[in-house]
């Protein structure tokens, strides 16, 4: 089983409408995946969100795209295969 990122981009991202320092986004991700000899590409959209106050453009981008790679560990750790660990 493979779980590889082919890419990441930014699709919008706004000021949130109830916290004044939180922005929100959209995250849209190229995923390729292999299970059991069969090969599948698909995207996947990650909803986003930083609190960072006033910093520029790209800081929020930067920010953004973090926890989009925060959420995609966990989904990866989540497929990867479980290695048997002896008992001790």
């Amino acid at each position: 089983m493979s779980f590889e990122v082919i890419g990441c981009q930014l699709m919008h991202y706004g000021p949130d409408a109830a916290l004044p320092n939180r922005v929100r986004g959209l995250v849209r991700v190229r995923i390729r995946e292999t299970f059991m000899g069969n090969r599948m590409e698909y995207a996947l959209d990650l909803k986003v969100k930083a609190d960072c106050g006033r910093v520029t453009s790209d800081q929020v981008r930067t920010a953004l795209l973090s926890h989009a790679a925060h959420q995609l560990n966990k989904l990866k750790a989540r497929h990867q295969d479980k290695v048997p660990v002896a008992a001790e």
